[in-house]
């Protein structure tokens, strides 16, 4: 029995993102999809990104503005589109195109507040609700896929009750970094608290394996060149009894990324790092008596996460992803908007909403 041949996707998007991971990492893949189109609202940027991809995707089409957003529309050989835009348009985006027949991988957050999602997931549901295939509506969060978390979770199994969780995040979200001036990430409520921060929280709930379901939070704005707040420091507590701390600082002089769950038994660490040239993550597990071992896991949560929607969207899983899921996207944005709303009424403590 032949192979089928490759599902084909659209880009929407022509930013950072996709000219640095999207297209690098699908030339990676190659043999699982077919990149037909970059779209973007301008024909310049639209350029700018196919020039990129063509030297791995030699057909790939060019698409700007309203009429190349409907061809790609009508195009039937397209199945899926990746949404990578600003995060104040890409819900609409994605209900337009899931509206359209297309399956839909869009970028993180799953929408700017709770309201969006609220009203985004009621569309969802009304799209072809008596049709049996509902296309697939993903949120791209590759630290759902990264290897690290996906190993450490299995070890957080064997530490014993849990007894506390820390996050420690020190971004380095200055001048020198190319999303610094990203006027959308600048003016979305909850700034880069809300677009950095759903990526910890993901890792966080990952890693503990429940939800959170309350949080205190204080927050501060110190360094008048980025949006407000960009100080954030939140105690949570999770279903499972257990409480931690959430401590994110935008912009650091000595940046560190770390999570930390101490059990009854042991303890397991992961910080972000440098080994031999390559960027991921060092996973410590601390055991009785004082032993220790460390395993360091290169970053390939996009390359993951791509491959998980290709295979979704090409009918060859049994059941979709649970990972890619809209909802899991929505838990994480839950968690920040109860933070940042906490900070924003002197640490009140705020229930995060379920879904």
């Amino acid at each position: 029995m032949a192979n089928p041949s490759p599902p084909g996707i659209a880009i929407l998007g022509a930013g950072i993102f996709v000219k640095t991971q999207y297209i690098p990492r699908l030339a990676e893949i190659s043999d699982l999809v077919n990149l037909k189109a970059i779209w973007s609202r301008s024909e310049e940027s639209a350029k700018g990104a196919v020039e990129v991809a063509r030297k791995h995707f030699p057909g790939v089409e060019c698409k700007w503005g309203d009429e190349g957003l409907n061809e790609i529309i009508q195009d039937t050989s397209i199945l899926g589109v990746a949404v990578v835009i600003a995060g104040q348009t890409q819900v609409e985006m994605s209900l337009k195109m899931l509206k359209a027949g297309k399956h839909v991988l869009q970028e993180k957050p799953a929408a700017a507040s709770i309201g969006e999602i609220e009203t985004a997931m009621t569309s969802y549901k009304n799209i072809s609700t008596d049709s049996p295939c509902r296309p697939i509506w993903a949120v791209a969060e590759n630290y759902r896929f990264e290897p690290a978390f996906v190993e450490l979770k299995k070890l957080v199994e064997e530490i014993g009750d849990m007894m506390n969780v820390q996050l420690i995040i020190e971004g380095s979200m200055n001048s020198s970094n190319p999303y610094f001036s990203s006027s959308w990430r600048r003016n979305l409520d909850g700034g880069f608290i809300l677009d950095m921060g759903v990526h910890y929280i993901a890792g966080l709930r990952m890693l503990v394996g429940c939800e959170v379901t309350s949080v205190s939070a204080t927050t501060s704005h110190v360094d008048k060149t980025l949006p407000a707040p960009d100080n954030i420091t939140s105690n949570f507590q999770l279903e499972n009894g257990c409480s931690g701390v959430f401590v994110m600082v935008v912009s650091s002089r000595s940046p560190k990324i770390l999570w930390r769950v101490v059990g009854l038994k042991g303890t397991v660490q992961l910080e972000r790092g440098v080994q031999d040239g390559r960027h991921g993550y060092m996973a410590t597990v601390y055991g009785e008596g004082g032993t220790s071992r460390t395993i360091f896991y290169p970053f390939s949560g996009v390359t993951e996460e791509l491959k998980a929607f290709f295979r979704d969207i090409s009918g060859t899983s049994k059941e979709q992803e649970p990972r890619l899921s809209y909802v899991e996207g929505a838990r994480d944005v839950a968690v920040l908007e109860a933070m940042l709303e906490s900070g924003a009424r002197n640490g009140a403590v705020i229930p995060v909403k379920k879904f």
